[in-house]
Parts: structure tokens; sequence; C-alpha cells
């Protein structure tokens, strides 16, 4: 997400809720005098919708490694507790994931924290949890919304309390996998784990869970993120792919090297292979599945969002896995696990992978340690367990996203319009076999490829997703898109 020109940070933007909290530029959007605002309204919703429920006045806060994460956190602990509830304030950074078990296990109305996720550096944000311990769903987030500047009766404050949630959090984490598995694979040498935690709330995580050495990078704090974003692309982490390759050009790694790459605030992941590959969540999620189903022996129904790799359910087919698709973010595939009661995992492409095995919430370190576990149970690089699986499916692609900041939303809205009255017939020569908008508008090819264009919900910005056979295949069929676009910005 780019900082808009100075000129439009006069007036600052609506506090709207995307697809997981609000997010705004610190100092223009997000000031401490709206979250003040907003974090009591966000409690009392919490109250109102599971309150009868959880019997509960208690509100956890959370926050990231972000330019005044802990100040606008105090603030709004401060603001809850006036408001009349009870309030455990975490006494240092750490992951989201770890603010949504804290509030499953300490029974609380919800979760609040401070993060902008993978946004760069100008931004801050307010992400809210349910009592489940995991993203709210829209309507949650609609009502917050439809209930700003409503004014509550007085209350008596409640309390104030600090807490570190890391102990809690790192157990629940080890009891999940086998630990003792994973740990020896270290100690022998026949793993060895890089991890680059993007200055962000990760940092010594993976440490502490594993109780085990690794290597990690971009340890400390950098609000700036090192002039880029805490987004786990390649863009951001030539560091830790630069390691890995330059460790395998070396001939001196023995066993299986492996690297992780962990956002902002530590619900997304990516992953890099023994060569200096980097495997994005399309990757891993298929490898995950095969690990969980045929290792561990685990059942339940598969989550997909719509811009998933088609991988992913012939993977589930292998194990007769049910398949259930969403729109495109996290609080679907929760709700939907929440609903489902027998799901065992859902993930989207952009990073976030959860387990029915925890609670509803993606989870950057509980993956990593389920991916350690199929390592070191298989024996296996990624990628030769991932062409492994292509060769069983019979189902090889490539997959790629671009982004497309368009002139206005007027432009934005023409867009939409063309789309919804005349669908495309045919890309570049091949005929379509399928148009249908379950998120934006999803182009299936009769050769086998897909294009999905999806529009945000807050900004000009249009989304381009495509996977097919080859990563030229992908390359063209986003070009073509792409001037499509462009094709119906006005003329200068």
């Amino acid at each position: 997400m780019a900082m808009p020109p100075f000129a439009a940070l006069a007036t600052p933007a609506p506090i709207t809720f995307g697809t997981d909290g609000w997010r705004g530029i610190i100092a223009a959007d997000f000031t401490f005098e709206r979250l003040v605002q907003v974090a009591p309204v966000a409690a009392q919703v919490l109250a109102q919708t599971y309150g009868a429920e959880t019997n509960s006045r208690l509100v956890v806060v959370g926050y990231d490694r972000r330019f005044l994460s802990e100040e606008f956190a105090e603030a709004t602990a401060i603001a809850v507790q006036k408001a009349g509830f009870d309030v455990l304030l975490s006494e240092d950074y750490c992951p989201t994931p770890a603010v949504s078990w804290a509030v499953k296990q300490h029974q609380a109305l919800g979760g609040l924290v401070i993060t902008a996720s993978h946004n760069p550096g100008a931004y801050s944000g307010l992400k809210v949890k349910g009592a489940f311990g995991g993203s709210v769903p829209p309507s949650i987030t609609q009502d917050i919304q439809a209930q700003l500047g409503r004014v509550f009766p007085e209350a008596t404050p409640g309390t104030l309390t600090r807490f570190n949630p890391w102990p809690d959090y790192c157990n629940i984490l080890r009891s999940k996998v086998d630990l003792s598995a994973i740990q020896s694979a270290i100690a022998s040498g026949k793993i060895t784990v890089y991890v680059d935690v993007m200055h962000g709330a990760t940092a010594t995580g993976l440490g502490q869970v594993l109780q085990a050495s690794v290597h990690e990078l971009r340890s400390a704090r950098d609000p700036f993120f090192g002039g880029g974003a805490p987004e786990p692309l390649p863009k951001y982490m030539k560091q830790l792919l630069e390691t890995i390759q330059t460790r395998a050009a070396s001939g001196s790694q023995a066993g299986v090297t492996v690297g992780f790459v962990f956002d902002g605030d530590g619900d997304r992941i990516a992953a890099v292979d023994g060569q200096g590959n980097f495997l994005s969540s399309q990757i891993l999620i298929p490898i995950l599945l095969e690990h969980l189903a045929s290792r561990r022996g685990f059942t339940g129904e598969f989550i997909k969002t719509v811009s998933g790799s088609d991988l992913m359910p012939k993977v589930a087919q292998l194990y007769n896995l049910p398949v259930f698709e969403t729109p495109i973010g996290y609080k679907y595939i929760a709700d939907r696990m929440m609903q489902s009661g027998n799901v065992l995992l859902g993930g989207e492409e952009s990073g976030g992978i959860g387990f029915g095995t925890h609670i509803p919430e993606r989870d950057g370190l509980l993956s990593a340690l389920y991916v350690l576990e199929a390592i070191a149970m298989s024996g296996k690089d990624l990628s030769d367990s991932y062409h492994n699986l292509q060769e069983r499916t019979g189902f090889a692609s490539a997959y790629d996203r671009i982004d497309l900041t368009l002139s206005s939303d007027a432009t934005k809205q023409a867009l939409i319009q063309t789309l919804s009255h005349t669908p495309f017939t045919e890309v570049l020569g091949t005929a379509v076999s399928e148009f249908t908008n379950p998120d934006g508008f999803k182009v299936r090819l009769v050769d086998g490829s897909w294009l999905l264009i999806r529009f945000s919900g807050t900004e000009p910005v249009l989304r381009l997703y495509c996977e097919a056979a080859t990563e030229e295949r992908v390359a063209q069929l986003l070009q073509w898109a792409k001037q499509w676009a462009l094709s119906h910005e006005p003329n200068p």
C-alpha cells in the first residue's frame, strides 16, 4: 500500500474496516484522538455480541513493533478501561495470534491489536478479535462503524492488568507438534532453520517455541522496515534469499535447509527451500495438507479462498478431504471454521494459514512448526515435496499476482460495470469456459488457466491474480489484464 500524496493527508480518510481491521497513516488517519473513540465502541460491540456467552467484561490488548505501537496500545487500554471493561494489556510486543490465543485462554470478550500487519511503516491499525480467538466476521466490524459517535452510558472504570502473553502462547504451540522430532532433527544437523522476522512482532518467537537454535535475520526493531514493508514477498526478503542461496552454492550444507519469513504481526508466512527459492502459501498449503492427512492422520474440511491454487483441492481429493471456497480475507475462513466445526486447515494465497487443531486464527509460527514437522518426518526439501505432489495429482502450474493503482474511483466503477454487463468470452484467443463473480470476477479458460480480477474495497486499486501452466503464460495473461484495465483509464 503506497503513501498517498501529502496534499491528501490534510483530510483524514474515513474510519473504515477492511478485510482485516482499520488501518491508516499515522498522524493523518490513525491518531490517538480517533483511536480512543473507536476502541471503546469496539469493546461495546464485542460485549453486545459475546457478553452473554462469556459472562465476561475482559478485553485483551496487544501490539506490534511499529512506531508508537506501545503508546497506542496503552491509550486503547485506558479508553476501554474507562468505558467499564477489564483490560489485559500486553507488557511487550507479541504476534497477533498470541493475543487471539490469550482471548480464548482467558475467556475474554475479545481482543484489540495495534498493528497494520504487512503495510509500510507509515501505517498503523487496529484489529478486532472475537471471543472464539479469531478475526471477527464482517457483520461485527460493520456494527462498530455504525456505532461510531454513539454516546454510551457512563460506566464505572474496570481494571487494567499487564501480562506477558509469550509463555502460554509458546506452550500451546509446542503441544500441537512432535516437538522432540523437530528438536532432534535440528540438533543433529538434519534440518537447518533460517527465519526472517522482518523487524516485526515474531522476533525471537520461533527460537522460543522450539527451544532450539535457529538463524534469525532482521531481529532489531525498525519502524521503517528497512525502507520496504514487512510483507512476505521476494522483493522484501532479499537477505534471506541470498543467505540460503549462498549456503547452497558453497556445497557445504548437510541435511535440509529451510527458511521462513513472517509478516509484521506474525499471522502470515512464506518459506524458502534449500536452494533459495521463494515458496508462497500456494505451495505450502498443499504440502501441509499432505503432511497432516498422511503422517498425522488428521481429517476435516479444507477451506480455500477463490485466489487459491487449483493444486490445493486436487491434493485434498487424494485424501478424501471436503473442500469449501470463500471470498478473500481470513475472516471468511474463520467464520467457516466456526460454522463447520470440523476443519483440518484453512488458508489464503497471501500467507494466512490456520488449523482446526488450534483456534480459528491464521498463525505464522504454528504454520512454521507444522512445516518443520513435515520435513523432520519426511526428510525432504520443501520443493521436492511439492514436485512430488504435482506428479501424484498430474497438475503443475505457475502463479503470480500484480496490483495496479487506478487513476480514480470512477475508473474502478467503469471497469466493474464493463465486467458486469459484458463478460469476457475469450482472452488472448483462448475461449472462456467459466465466468463467475464469487469475490471479484474470475475467468477460467479452456486451457485450464484462470484470471481473478478483484477491486480493493477502500482504494482505487485493482488486484490481478493468475494461475496457468507456465510462468510465461501467467505473465502473458497478467499483462493482457493490465492493458485491458489501463485502456479504461481516462485520457490525460
